[in-house]
């Protein structure tokens, strides 16, 4: 699993990340996804180069998910592959952690969650 953070304009962070979000996933995305969560900024998480997410790997996104939303920000999911966004909409998670197709559509979420 890699991980990367740049700026998403001024809307937020974009954290990408590639490969697979098992538990070793999981445990490299730990602490630069929680020390992101924690700067009071809203995420836009790209999933389109991850390939498989086990519940250890959901339970840091939505952990990340919750403690940006307790800063009046969004963090939304762009682009997950089918087998990683089924996953997600049978777990119950798609309120919690919204998914969007594109750029422009994450945009428009994070700017109706602005402010």
């Amino acid at each position: 699993m890699e991980i990367t953070v740049t700026d998403f304009g001024e809307l937020g962070k974009l954290v990408t990340l590639v490969g697979r979000l098992d538990i070793l996933g999981a445990e490299k995305i730990d602490l630069p996804l929680a020390v992101v969560a924690g700067s009071r900024t809203s995420i836009v998480v790209d999933m389109g180069e991850v390939d498989f997410i086990a519940s250890i790997g959901i339970r840091h996104i939505v952990l990340a998910a919750k403690t940006v939303a307790r800063n009046s920000r969004i963090l939304v999911l762009l682009n997950p592959k089918p087998v990683v966004s089924d996953v997600l909409v049978t777990a119950g998670l798609a309120t919690i952690l919204p998914i969007v197709r594109s750029e422009q559509e994450a945009v428009a979420t994070l700017s109706r969650h602005a402010g």
